[in-house]
Order: C-alpha cells, then structure tokens, then sequence
C-alpha cells in the first residue's frame, strides 16, 4: 500500500538526516585519528627539539657526536658515566639486525601459509587455520617475548652453543611470532580476493593448482601481499617488549645476529622511566622516539607508493 506524499517525504527527510549524522561521526573520527598522530608526533618533536636549539644540551651532546665515532674509534651508547656517550649506531644496527631475522622468518612462512589457506586447503581446514594463526595477534607481547626469554633461547643455545644466550636470533625467532599474523591476515585476505575467473582461466590453459597459485594468483595479489610485508616491517621495527625481554641488552656494535644487541625502542623503555627530566638523555631519547615515528612514516608511505605502481602496472595503466 503506498503511503501518502506527506509521510514519504517526513521519512525521507529523517533518512536524510541519519546519513548525514553517520558521515559526520564518520569524518569527526578520522579527524580525531589523525589529529591525535599529530599532536603526539608534535609533543614528541618538542621534546627532541633541545638537541639542535640549546647550548646546555651541546655542550654535553650534539647529532654529530651521536654519529661519529668515539676517541678510541668505537661507537658506544653509555649515557650514564662521568663522560656519556650517546652514540645511536649500535642501537640502529641492532634494531635492524633483529628485524632482518624476523622478517627472513616471518614473511616466507606467512606468505606460504596464506598460499596453502587460500588455495589448497579445504574449506573446513580453511575456517580452522585462519583464526588459530590470526589468534597469535591476540598474545601480549610481553608473553612472546617472555616465552622466547626462558624457552627459545635455552633450546638454541643448547643446540648450537650459542656464547651469548639472548641474542638477535632468539629475538628475532620471537618477534616473528608477532609478524606472522599480521603479514598472514592481510596476504591471505589479497590472495582470497583474487576473482575465480583467473584460476579457471589457468586451469583451462594446462597449469596444475600449484603453478596455478604460484604464477597467476599470486602476481595478481601482489600489491596486497606486498602491502603485507611493509606492514610487517613496521611491526618488526618498532617492537618494545619482546626485543627487551629477549635481546640482552647490549648495546655493542656488531652485526653477527649471535650476540647480544639494543635496539631503539627497547631503549627508550629501558631508560625513559628513570631519565633526569629536561637532561641531555632525555631529550636523545626523545630524539630516538621521534626517528622511529618518521622511519615508519616514510616507509608506510614508500610501501604505499610502490602498492599503486604495482596495482597500475597489473592494470596495464603501466609500462614496466
């Protein structure tokens, strides 16, 4: 039965009016998202501004002596002495180090276990793996790194003898743990959205299920799956808890993955709890939170950069 031109119009106009309250409680999120980004990375900046603005804090530290070497031709990070010595170099090749473990783990068994989810498992299989492994996102991070702490570092050192117990490999065999999830969830979600009609298309032409996964559908993912290990990355990159936990603590400079090793977010939550307020030590850490804070943002917007180029290129908008 139609209703009357009337009460159609009154009910328009309320519909009118919840679209327009969802788009702006929608829009006023956002903005408080992203202002909220702001305002930390300004309060951050702020605090790091000191070290390039004031005579106190350069008479004690500059960015140059956080880079160069020591008078002994070593880079050290040793903050507290009667001569402290701020250099960032060991903590840089330290997160790096731990992060490159991670990632040489984490990534390949993430992107083979979104392959086999999306592909080859059974659906009943399939509805089982994705929550157990998305479930690993759900550990605190403490816990990871606690268990990599008192399990995985004494299975590694009792297998191949490590000098060093904690040491870049156990973190890293930790942090991976955190990785996985996070690099599974969004492969496999680009791999699963991949149309039907490609597979169907290759097992026209010849090719088994395999090759099928491996040369259609995974090229056709690969802005999502690569989207996957950016974010990785950033989640490798800037880990506290597990790193702290796990590492040793060490801030020594050296590049093989067995020894022990800091990195820069370990540091700051090492050390900013029992920081002299207004010190040339707090405004270096501060420093170091605000590196970290652009690093990401670089790389989150160099990974989206390449996203479009890759989703452009297999579009044919393009050339190679």
């Amino acid at each position: 039965m139609d209703r009357p031109p009337n009460e159609r119009l009154l009910l328009k106009g309320k519909r009118r009016i919840i679209e327009t309250l969802l788009e702006t409680a929608v829009r006023s999120s956002a903005f408080v998202v992203i202002g909220a980004l702001v305002l930390i990375f300004v309060f951050v900046a702020k605090e790091a501004l000191p070290l390039f603005t004031s005579a106190d804090v350069h008479k004690e530290v500059t960015l140059w002596t956080m880079v160069r070497p020591q008078e002994n031709g070593e880079f050290v990070w040793q903050p507290v002495s009667e001569k402290p010595k701020y250099s960032i170099l060991p903590l840089a090749v330290g997160t790096l180090k731990v992060t490159l473990v991670a990632l040489l783990i984490a990534i390949p068994l993430a992107i083979l276990a979104a392959i086999f989810t999306s592909e080859f498992a059974p659906q009943l299989l399939r509805e089982l793996i994705k929550p157990v492994v998305e479930l690993l996102a759900g550990i605190p991070s403490v816990v990871i790194g606690f268990f990599a702490l008192m399990v995985v570092a004494t299975w590694l050192q009792d297998a191949f003898g490590f000098v060093f117990r904690l040491n870049a490999i156990t973190a890293g065999i930790g942090l991976s743990l955190a990785v996985i999830p996070i690099v599974y969830t969004v492969a496999e979600d680009a791999l699963s959205a991949v149309p039907q009609a490609f597979r169907d298309a290759s097992t026209a032409l010849g090719a088994n299920q395999w090759q099928t996964a491996w040369r259609v559908v995974l090229p056709a993912a690969m802005p999502g799956v690569f989207a996957a290990c950016v974010l990785g990355f950033g989640r490798a990159f800037g880990e506290t808890m597990i790193v702290l936990l796990a590492s040793g603590n060490a801030a020594m400079m050296s590049f093989d993955p067995r020894e022990s090793f800091r990195s820069f977010s370990a540091t700051i939550a090492a050390e900013l709890g029992e920081v002299v307020y207004g010190s040339p030590h707090y405004h270096v850490l501060f420093f170091i939170g605000a590196f970290l804070f652009v690093i990401t943002f670089f790389l989150n917007l160099a990974g989206h950069w390449y996203v479009d180029r890759l989703r452009a290129r297999l579009e044919g908008k393009l050339k190679a």
